[in-house]
């Protein structure tokens, strides 16, 4: 496969560390926006993180690690959709991401708008038919369509249900829904963690465990950043006030290494930079670059 090179790849790092061969990791980028409903500019997010990650120290003092050199970081070339969207833009990224997984790769696919994380969370229950899905945001996406689509950004997880096992999801920091898909979680049995619960202490005080004790043991994360309180990730669609903060949410990543869980891919979406304002391009290359550290904690 293709990959970019060191002007334009994730970290800005040597050919010597992202090649594909020599990569375990594989960076899969669909900047693909067809169904936003509020905000736009997701279809920006990919090469903006790309550009911001450039800025990201590669050494982590809590895991004493420069990890990218340790395992290397291929980042392919977009995907280029053109007139492709819905099924067709899925089957597209699904493709790219099932071969990668079959050459062996850890895969990260970057949106885009989140009906993309359909595609890769299909291909990792193909080839990890176990698994759960830990799932970010602050909207749970489980409407059965959304202005005229079923396959909207606000219906992803839904189309998700239709081939994996509802009860292996969890979602975390839902805040914005509407009854229908209450009822759906409710239903299907979808482990969801409400933001508001989660402030009013109905999870206890270490809600990060309780989340992760919901998990198998192979897991795949999809993030929609809107998760976050726009006082830190203002560059969203659909940005919800009392979000969560970026310590508090690597502390569920810390309850998982913790407990051992296996994380064997993620994708990170919904990103829409914003003109003269960076931070939140680079918290967003920070989050992948950190959760990649904890996926390959001690491998």
């Amino acid at each position: 496969m293709k990959v970019l090179d060191t002007t334009k790849n994730f970290l800005s790092i040597s050919e010597k560390y992202s090649l594909y061969e020599n990569s375990r990791v594989v960076i899969v980028l669909a900047p693909y926006e067809h169904t936003v409903s509020y905000g736009g500019g997701t279809k920006n997010a990919p090469k903006e993180i790309l550009a911001a990650s450039a800025y990201v120290e590669f050494y982590d003092d809590e895991f004493d690690r420069e990890l990218c050199f340790d395992i290397g970081i291929a980042t392919l070339r977009p995907l280029k959709f053109g007139k492709q969207y819905g099924i067709a833009a899925l089957e597209m990224i699904y493709e790219q991401v099932y071969k990668a997984l079959s050459n062996g790769k850890f895969v990260v696919t970057l949106g885009g708008e989140h009906s993309i994380s359909t595609a890769p969370i299909k291909a990792h229950f193909d080839k990890y038919p176990s698994m759960s899905i830990l799932h970010f945001d602050a909207h749970s996406d489980l409407r059965e369509e959304y202005e005229g689509s079923k396959y909207s950004h606000a219906s992803f997880m839904a189309r998700v249900t239709e081939f994996f096992p509802a009860e292996q999801i969890t979602q975390v920091g839902i805040r914005a829904q509407c009854r229908e898909e209450a009822e759906v979680i409710k239903t299907k049995n979808i482990k969801t963690f409400y933001a508001s619960a989660i402030r009013r202490g109905l999870h206890g005080t270490n809600w990060q465990e309780n989340v992760v004790n919901t998990l198998g043991d192979d897991v795949y994360i999809t993030f929609d950043v809107d998760y976050f309180d726009p006082a830190i990730m203002p560059a969203t669609g659909t940005p919800e006030p009392d979000g969560f903060l970026y310590s508090e949410t690597l502390d569920v990543f810390r309850k998982l290494r913790a407990a051992g869980k296996n994380i064997i891919g993620f994708d990170v979406v919904e990103l829409a930079p914003l003109n003269g304002l960076s931070h939140p391009n680079l918290t967003t290359a920070r989050l992948v670059y950190k959760m990649l550290n904890f996926a390959f904690s001690g491998k």
